[in-house]
Order: structure tokens, then sequence, then C-alpha cells
């Protein structure tokens, strides 16, 4: 069995390492270079996978190297590993760092970049992809291969799109956090507890959500069902429209795609 290696063992790469082993990858062919020892100490007894300080010769006999270090640290993550991975397929999950970026630093064209989101670590996450062009069809496929146990894939033709997925997806569980977070607030004044908010927030959220998957009706169609003139949630909208909610929102998802775009400017000074 090949072997896959992750430069960083934190969240992101835990959730990748912790669905491989679930779905059948045998641990010991899994390595994981991370400089703090006691990241490696959970990694090994909750995995069973064989890790390392630092990058060595070892590092050569992986067909498939995973990015997963904070993106200040890339640079310095990277200059001992390229020694050892030029043949080696390179999956980042690292945030604003592009692809021209890796492929500098490691010497190869052979780059994955994609945009995963913290569901993930539940097997529930949603990651957008962006593949250069050296890589091949059974590139992506390994790639889809790694990645799967985490939650649903989705390809983008350019990479400039993952600045949108990163808005959308990839900060968007914060926003659903927010409005969890505002609907406790208003089950407090309006008498129950937060406890209670949160419960009725997060199983309506959860439901919703599922109604939306599963039905065949665009999400507008589904609102539209549940407001009836004059009553409680045409009240609600009726209000959040006055505010122009929407408009907001649509404004704040930009500024996260704007600031993605920022932030990769950024790296490649």
């Amino acid at each position: 069995m090949d072997m896959i290696a992750f430069i960083g063992g934190g969240n992101m790469a835990s959730a990748v390492i912790g669905g491989l082993v679930k779905s059948g990858r045998r641990a010991d062919s899994i390595l994981v270079i991370d400089p703090g020892a006691a990241q490696r100490e959970i990694l090994q007894a909750e995995f069973g996978v064989r890790t390392l300080a630092a990058a060595d010769a070892s590092m050569a006999r992986a067909a498939t190297l995973v990015w997963a270090v904070k993106p200040q640290l890339f640079i310095d993550a990277a200059a001992p590993c390229a020694p050892f991975v030029g043949n080696a397929l390179h999956l980042s999950v690292m945030a604003g760092i592009r692809s021209d970026a890796i492929v500098r630093a490691t010497g190869t064209e052979r780059v994955v970049r994609t945009m995963p989101n913290t569901p993930a670590l539940v097997g529930q996450g949603m990651t957008g992809l962006f593949a250069r062009d050296a890589a091949s069809a059974a590139d992506r496929a390994q790639v889809e291969a790694v990645l799967a146990p985490t939650g649903q894939l989705m390809w983008v033709a350019r990479e400039d799109d993952l600045d949108a997925v990163t808005a959308l997806s990839g900060s968007g569980p914060a926003y659903v956090f927010y409005f969890v977070e505002a609907m406790m607030e208003a089950a407090v004044q309006m008498g129950l507890s937060a406890e209670q908010g949160k419960t009725l927030a997060l199983t309506t959220f959860a439901g919703a959500t599922s109604l939306a998957q599963a039905s065949p009706d665009a999400p507008s169609v589904l609102r539209e069902r549940v407001t009836s003139k004059g009553g409680t949630t045409y009240a609600a909208l009726t209000s959040l429209q006055a505010s122009d909610v929407k408009a907001l929102f649509i404004q704040a998802l930009k500024a996260a795609q704007q600031r993605a775009r920022e932030l990769g400017d950024e790296f490649e000074r």
C-alpha cells in the first residue's frame, strides 16, 4: 500500500487520518511530520500512525503528501521536505496558500489545492478542490479517495473559484454558529433557557437543511410554504426584509471572498 505523508498533525489532518483509518487504510501506511511531541503522541495513541518530529529521507516513499500546516508556517515547513518529495502528489488543505507557491516550494506541478471546512471533523464537511494541469485523472481520484471520508467534495475549474468556496463553505460554519447564538439570545429574551434555545436552533437548522437536500424544490419555494401571509413567519421575514438582511449577508460573503483573495496575495509576496 502506497504511503501517505502528512506535514502537520492538527485538527484537519486528524480528521482526514481518522477517516482513512476508519475506511480501511493501514495505519502503518500513514506518516505524520509534526514538531509537537504531545500531538505526535495523540496521533500515535488514537490512530497508530507513524510520526516524526522532522522531515527525513523516509518521506521519499510517500506517493501522496498532504500539506496541513498553518499557512504562515508553510515556507519553513517545506524547505526540509523539498529534497524528498518531488515525485509525490501534493494535496494542500491550507487556507490562503496558492498552488503556485506550493510548486515553487516543492519543485513539482502535481498539486491539488483544497478548501475544507470544520464539519470535516465529524465527517460532514464540504471541500472545494482545484487541480493543476499536471495532476492526472488518477491523481484526482487519489485525492477524492483521501478526502471522501470527511464529507462531500466539489471540484472547481479555476483556482480563483476557491476564494468563493472559502467565503461560502470554508467560513460558512461560523455564519451558522452566529445565527444559532442569536437564536439562543432570543430564546432567553422570550423566557426560555439558553440551552432550550440551542436545542431548538440546532435541530431546526439540521432539519431544514435535510429537507432542502431531499426536496427537488428551490429553497425559495420551501420558504414560501412556511410563510402564511399575516402569520408568525411572515412577521419575522418582513422584519428581516425591512432591515435588508439578505443584501447585508451577501455583502458579508463578498467581504470574505475579497479577504481570501488578499490572503493569497500576501503569501505570494
